[in-house]
């Protein structure tokens, strides 16, 4: 005897998974130089690591494949690696530094997190906005320009910071001084940006970032 009132339960049905990997476009494979790099690099860990060597293994790819990552990119890494296709890919929508569509001559990274937040980097994404017609995750038609907003570029103390192509830097853009920037960017080239302070001051590496 029961308490219980009778319960009817339907056929136990499995969820399927719709999740499609990226498009695979042109056939792709490292240079024999960007093959040597690899090799190298993943000598750097133990066997059993040698998924650590993943993103450095991405920016190989991207770079050799003119500044984003097809899925038949995606697919080579894996095979490098030791992984599957999805771990990759994983990998590559998780970070903002990696793109899966063609972007601009110049990607336009607008820090946002709460140091360049409360100097206006908001602000300055909308001027860059308004500047180029575009929305953040936009290319403008001529290609030249992406616009981008990423979280923390790790020079707080001197926000509102803006990161291009990766590796150059531009400290304290106020608002209202982001439209020359981008005439100046589309001028001069990396020459308008002002760099790292500490790679200025002499205290970094090579690159643009502290």
């Amino acid at each position: 005897m029961s308490f219980h009132p009778p319960m009817e339960y339907a056929p136990l049905k499995f969820q399927k998974s719709e999740r499609k990997l990226a498009e695979a476009g042109e056939p792709f494979a490292y240079t024999p130089e960007n093959q040597a790099k690899f090799d190298e690099l993943v000598t750097h860990y133990p066997a059993e690591e040698r998924k650590s060597a993943i993103l450095s293994a991405l920016y190989l790819a991207q770079t050799q494949n003119g500044g984003y990552v097809t899925g038949a990119a995606m697919r080579h890494v894996a095979q490098q690696i030791g992984c599957t296709p999805a771990e990759v890919e994983d990998v590559v929508t998780y970070y903002t530094m990696f793109y899966t569509k063609p972007v601009g001559k110049y990607v336009i990274n607008v820090c946002r997190t709460l140091s360049c937040a409360l100097i206006g980097a908001e602000r300055v994404t909308e001027e860059i906005s308004a500047k180029l017609g575009i929305q953040p995750g936009q290319t403008t038609a001529d290609g030249v320009f992406t616009l981008m907003e990423v979280e923390c570029l790790g020079a707080c103390d001197r926000a509102p910071v803006v990161m291009v192509n990766d590796t150059h830097w531009h400290e304290r853009l106020a608002p209202e001084q982001a439209g020359q920037f981008v005439d100046d960017l589309r001028a001069k080239g990396m020459k308008a940006v002002t760099g790292c302070h500490l790679h200025v001051e002499g205290r970094s590496g090579e690159g643009g970032r502290g």
